[in-house]
């Protein structure tokens, strides 16, 4: 798959913005909280990152059809690339007031709201013919490994310098991904016949069309909003109150990636029959640190509780991501993804404005032992819906002169 010049010039440069990414996730958090923030005030800068992809996603998706993927997304990193650079400017000047985060983060996330659905449109472009599965499960790698290195190196550097540091790699990270965007060959895009509304009403239409598919985006929406938003708040601060601070959280985050690494190694070639009942499947391990930190257990527990939730998310990323590519035509890709994308974070958004009060009330552990059995539950219920059991493998499309498309496996 790498002796594709295309994915192999693009694949290097995405891991190392993935990498800075990786990284800041763990800054931000402790340079909020280090800088006298609580709960709240983290849930209103992770609510700011996310919001702007609910709002700008679905323009994001009809842009990237009409004017081509990769114009859309060399501007979403080069904007991103501002963002972080400033940010590191203001940590380093001294703590930045509450309202800098959320402004910044706003402008990080319309960064993501227009490059998301562009690159899942992307990948069949820069893929080996055959391989689309096998191109989706190396981004996946690239994501967990980055995972890995991402917060051990972040939990370090923030331990002997500053969050600022770490800010400003994430920064040079995106200038790397411009570079390999730039020098991608791609063919000319053909030029749109409708009116971007009527772009939007035909993605619409495909979206609703397809029963698996907005079945399993509000399954995640719900997910996001009672299970995720949840775990991703509550658990850098529960790791700040019993578990040691930034390095435990590392840890937990790495042994995710780990996990992730794992199972995206394994399903390199496969070709599941029922592509999204794999995805389902694989749902089931997200739940399990939620349930690990509502119990206070320690460290290493929530981590191999993390570990099975990075083995989950891989298969379910993977054939998930798949059967959307396989199952939609190429010029609504984007549109596609960006719909149920948009779906999926709307509400989980909103909760990073509420969970932090909620759980001052109740208790975080009460909280995330909700986020488990939603966790658990949620998959179950999907897993009977006759339309989701009924997607089989397609066979990927092959340009002229392609190798021969690969029969999926029984």
């Amino acid at each position: 798959m790498l002796r594709e010049r295309n994915f192999r010039r693009f694949y290097w440069g995405y891991t190392t913005s993935l990498l800075g990414t990786s990284m800041s996730s763990v800054a931000l958090a402790f340079a909020v909280l280090d800088g006298g923030g609580t709960a709240t005030d983290l849930g209103y800068v992770f609510a700011a990152g996310v919001v702007p992809q609910v709002v700008f996603m679905l323009g994001g998706g009809v842009i990237a059809d009409r004017l081509g993927r990769r114009p859309v997304m060399l501007t979403a990193d080069a904007v991103r690339f501002g963002v972080q650079a400033t940010l590191a400017a203001a940590l380093f000047a001294g703590p930045p007031p509450i309202w800098l985060f959320v402004v910044l983060e706003a402008l990080l996330g319309t960064g993501e709201a227009f490059f998301t659905p562009a690159l899942g449109a992307l990948t069949p472009d820069i893929a080996a013919a055959g391989q689309l599965s096998d191109a989706n499960a190396l981004l996946g790698l690239a994501q967990s490994a980055t995972k890995i290195t991402g917060p051990a190196l972040a939990g370090v550097l923030v331990a002997v310098t500053m969050p600022g540091v770490v800010i400003a790699l994430d920064a040079a990270s995106y200038a790397a991904s411009v570079l390999a965007l730039s020098l991608l060959r791609l063919p000319a895009r053909k030029a749109p016949r409708h009116s971007p509304l009527r772009d939007l009403a035909d993605g619409w239409s495909q979206f609703r069309s397809l029963t698996w598919l907005w079945v399993t985006t509000l399954q995640f929406t719900l997910f996001n909003l009672i299970t995720w938003a949840p775990y991703l708040l509550l658990g850098p601060v529960l790791s700040k109150d019993y578990l040691g601070g930034a390095r435990a959280w590392g840890l937990i985050l790495t042994a995710q990636a780990a996990g992730a690494i794992l199972a995206g190694t394994l399903v390199v070639g496969r070709r599941p029959r029922r592509p999204v009942v794999a995805s389902v499947i694989g749902a089931f391990g997200y739940p399990m640190p939620c349930l690990l930190l509502a119990l206070h257990a320690p460290a290493y527990g929530v981590a191999a509780g993390a570990l099975a939730a990075g083995v989950g998310s891989a298969v379910s990323s993977t054939f998930w991501t798949t059967a959307l590519q396989q199952q939609v035509p190429p010029e609504m890709l984007a549109r596609a993804t960006a719909f149920s994308l948009t779906g999926s974070f709307a509400l989980g958004s909103a909760a990073f404005t509420v969970i932090g009060p909620i759980a001052a009330v109740v208790g975080a552990g009460t909280v995330l032992g909700v986020a488990a059995a939603w966790g658990i539950l949620s998959p179950a219920v999907v897993l009977a819906v006759p339309a989701v059991r009924s997607v089989t493998w397609r066979p990927t499309r092959a340009p002229a002169g392609g190798d021969p498309a690969v029969r999926p496996d029984d």
